[in-house]
């Protein structure tokens, strides 16, 4: 198997160019640094590297506790911070400035990865969440250059996927320095599919801790918002919008203000035509004005501001989860003490949700109907929200640690 991935992988340089152009169409960045897609670098390290590869936004965002750890416990090194999509990049840019190095990843054939790897010759690498390139890890592996899988997440579907390669995927796997997995369930499935070296650390996503400048600008947001309430529609995928615009109008709050913030930058235009297409008087973050009494949504076009708008709200349903996208994280809210609504399809932060449910911190919908009833009982009921508030921050405060634990793993992999 190794070897059909391997010739198959020489062949992809024409067809990754296609996919760029293709993705370009909506999102013009992907053609920026074109020549890092495939291991050609201007800006040779001047210190020795930790490189840290964060694929795209949600992991950018969610590797923040474990970068800004490693800043401090190696100062005498340079962070390398590799990403696969521009907002990933834009996202890094935002969080951490020129306190860390940014390139892209090659893409998985031998000779880019092997270009990456010699340009930055780094001391330990780290990827974020299930992102397994085998070609890299071979050569990360044949070279003794200790790689981690951190934070790491398999979903049932998932595994099952890789266990149909069984040889293949037991012998990429145990390529790894160590698999250090979320959670036991995540340990079992890379166990079950023949991974030796797993320990499990927790999500570092709950050590993320809500800036104070993007609570100032919550709090700046729920003054602008008025004394309406405000049901918050976080990280929503194609498909959901339309669902959440269609069942707006049966929401008894006749003043009821929805902010809409779509997962992906490059939908932003796409989500404003299907506000409009409702006639549903719409602004925009991005025009930076109060809103409107007669403003029946609030487009969040904007990067980087989600605790601000969490903190603003006084219901956040995560998107993601009313189509079969797999969710996505609620931690964030939780850590502001906003209370969640889930759709039936989370299986991407399965057992974070489940707990979160489970201790009254979020509250799991089967559709966007029960969605409209469940909001709009929750708005009308302060003490519940008050008390699911509380629950949601007991939540977060319990999980905290893996940050560390995981810090402690990188640091016996480097000596």
């Amino acid at each position: 198997m190794r070897a059909v991935y391997v010739f198959l992988s020489w062949l992809l340089p024409p067809f990754a160019c296609l996919r760029l152009l293709w993705r370009a169409r909506r999102e013009p960045r992907y053609l920026e640094h074109l020549g890092e897609r495939f291991g050609h670098y201007e800006v040779a390290p001047t210190a020795p590297i930790i490189w840290l590869h964060a694929v795209s936004l949600g992991e950018t965002r969610g590797a923040e506790p474990l970068v800004k750890a490693l800043i401090a416990q190696y100062p005498g090194h340079s962070i390398l911070l590799t990403h696969m999509t521009p907002t990933g990049r834009e996202a890094g840019q935002a969080l951490y400035g020129a306190t860390v190095a940014q390139a892209y990843l090659p893409y998985d054939y031998p000779a880019a990865v092997a270009r990456f790897l010699e340009h930055f010759a780094p001391r330990v690498g780290i990827v974020m969440e299930t992102e397994i390139w085998p070609n890299l890890i071979h050569a990360c592996h044949r070279r003794k250059l200790p790689l981690l899988l951190a934070n790491a997440r398999l979903s049932e579907r998932s595994a099952r996927g890789y266990g149909r390669f069984p040889g293949f995927s037991r012998a990429v796997l145990n390529e790894l320095a160590v698999i250090v997995a979320q959670t036991e369930s995540d340990a079992v499935r890379f166990r079950k599919l023949g991974a030796i070296a797993v320990e499990v650390a927790g999500n570092i996503k709950f050590d993320i801790e809500p800036p104070a400048s993007q609570l100032a600008l919550g709090a700046a947001f729920r003054t602008g918002y008025g004394a309406r309430p405000v049901l918050l529609a976080a990280s929503t995928r194609e498909g959901e919008e339309e669902l959440l615009l269609d069942v707006l109008s049966a929401m008894p709050q006749a003043d009821l203000l929805l902010v809409m913030v779509p997962r992906h930058p490059q939908r932003f235009d796409e989500v404003a035509k299907l506000v409009h297409s409702r006639g549903l008087a719409m602004q925009r973050r991005s025009e930076k004005r109060g809103v409107a009494a007669d403003t029946r949504v609030l487009l969040g076009d904007s990067l980087g501001e989600l605790f601000a708008y969490y903190r603003a709200a006084d219901l956040a349903f995560v998107g993601g989860s009313l189509v079969p996208w797999g969710g996505h994280n609620l931690i964030e809210a939780c850590a502001v003490g906003t209370p969640v609504i889930i759709g039936p399809y989370t299986m991407n932060f399965a057992e974070a949700t489940e707990s979160a449910v489970a201790c009254g911190a979020a509250l799991r919908v089967g559709d966007a109907a029960e969605l409209a009833r469940s909001a709009a009982a929750l708005l009308d009921d302060a003490a519940r929200r008050q008390v699911m508030h509380e629950h949601a921050l007991e939540f977060a405060r319990q999980h905290r640690g893996a940050t560390q634990r995981t810090l402690e793993i990188i640091s016996r992999a480097m000596s």
